[in-house]
């Protein structure tokens, strides 16, 4: 019997031709378009199509200084809805505080596993989904000190993530980023898109070679 493939959701179409280019037909590769809410109504949508026995968020972040490089690659332990709560004149109420759920969701073990093995030089830890990316140091130096553990910020995890657990029972779930520009003060011109690209494509076979 041949296995359910895999399902790699990218937020637009320039990074799923990147990781199209290097992939084999075993996986399945689509933009859903970017943000979490379009994340996770694009991934719901594939799930209830076909079954996948896995699906990743993959695409281009911004890293933290100092835990991850421009140019390079990280990996999710856990993804985190970072400005999913409450503002309050002591600072910010994330959801857990409200009793409304939880922020936090969980790589699978199994592929976080399988994809450190094949991507030894990949950085491990925290990355945050925000509706809202970071465009100031003072924001940047919050969000670094509210996540000790995150390495890099997108747009999209906690969306798929989302989606990935409330499908049927549950499909397998983890996220893969390239890092394009540090977090902090916006300057577009700054971004080593190519670079992020070049390791996005260097990453790509990793994906076609999980359990």
């Amino acid at each position: 019997m041949t296995p359910y493939p895999i399902l790699v959701v990218t937020a637009v179409d320039a990074e799923a031709e990147a990781l199209r280019a290097v992939l084999a037909d075993a996986v399945v590769v689509e933009a859903v378009g970017v943000g979490p809410a379009a994340a996770a109504a694009g991934t719901a949508r594939l799930l209830a199509r076909s079954d996948y026995r896995a699906v990743l968020s993959v695409g281009i972040a911004g890293g933290f200084p100092g835990r991850a490089d421009v140019g390079g690659t990280v990996l999710a332990t856990r993804t985190i809805a970072a400005d999913l709560g409450a503002e309050s004149p002591g600072g910010f109420l994330p959801i857990e505080e409200l009793g409304f759920g939880s922020s936090t969701l969980e790589t699978d073990p199994a592929l976080l596993k399988a994809l450190q093995a094949a991507l030894p030089h990949a950085v491990t830890g925290d990355v945050l989904t925000l509706s809202t990316v970071t465009g100031t140091a003072e924001t940047a130096a919050r969000l670094a000190a509210r996540f000790p553990q995150a390495v890099a910020e997108a747009m999209e995890g906690y969306g798929v993530a989302t989606a990935a657990a409330g499908a049927g029972a549950g499909v397998p779930f983890a996220e893969l980023r390239s890092i394009s520009n540090p977090i902090g003060p916006r300057d577009r011109a700054a971004w080593r898109l190519a670079d992020a690209f070049a390791a996005l494509r260097a990453a790509a076979p990793a994906l076609g070679q999980l359990p």
